[in-house]
């Protein structure tokens, strides 16, 4: 399970921010994950709960925006969901696919007191 350490990873990235900031106490973190990392969701909240269980970090909410997978098609500019993993652009066909999003994984915000 790759969420683990996911989690931990964002959760040391959270400690020196609010050790910078001079917080103690988490609130909520949202970030955003793309569908091209294979990252599930529900696993994620399952670890970072477990992660911040008898921690001053725990009770603080984590919010999963998913972000799908998106593709521009270089030949004419149409911009599109790319479903099934089928890389060929819906309007002209082109198969020459720049992806735009679906591969983020990013804390995006943290809220601390």
């Amino acid at each position: 399970m790759h969420e683990m350490s996911i989690t931990k990873s964002m959760l040391e990235i959270i400690k020196d921010e609010m050790d910078k900031s001079k917080v103690s106490q988490l609130r909520s973190v949202r970030i955003k994950v793309g569908e091209l990392t294979a990252v599930e969701p529900d696993a994620l909240r399952f670890c970072f709960e477990a992660s911040t269980k008898n921690t001053p970090l725990e009770g603080a909410s984590l919010e999963i925006e998913e972000v799908p997978l998106k593709g521009k098609c270089r030949r004419c500019g149409n911009k599109f969901r790319i479903e099934a993993f089928v890389s060929r652009c819906p309007e002209c066909g082109g198969a020459d696919i720049e992806k735009i999003s679906g591969t983020e994984l990013d804390i995006v915000s943290i809220e601390a007191e």
